[in-house]
């Protein structure tokens, strides 16, 4: 189930890069990039990517979210990487004094 829904993100993530590249830019950046004809002829096929790239967007944050339920399910209860750290420095050994 696991595989199946990582090859689902990974397609889903590909078809929203390349619909939010197909977009035209609607020129937020200080008002530049817009001009009259553009405006007119491209709102419907804004419109329809807009709609298309909000379902993938909701699509891809769905099965990512499954994805990290999922996961959880294997990691073990109660281990801490503080834990680990303060387990790890007990067992390393100690140098040797100077016998001169």
């Amino acid at each position: 189930m696991e595989n199946i829904l990582l090859v689902v993100n990974i397609v889903l993530a590909v078809i929203l890069v390349i619909l939010v590249l197909i977009q035209k830019s609607e020129g937020g950046a200080l008002g530049i990039g817009i001009s009259q004809d553009s405006f007119m002829f491209s709102r419907s096929a804004g419109n329809f990517l807009t709609k298309a790239t909000g379902l993938i967007a909701a699509l891809f944050i769905i099965c990512s979210l499954s994805l990290t339920m999922i996961s959880r399910g294997d990691l073990t209860p109660g281990t801490s990487i503080i834990d680990k750290i303060e387990d790890s420095e007990d067992d390393t050994p100690k140098i040797p004094e100077n016998n001169n």
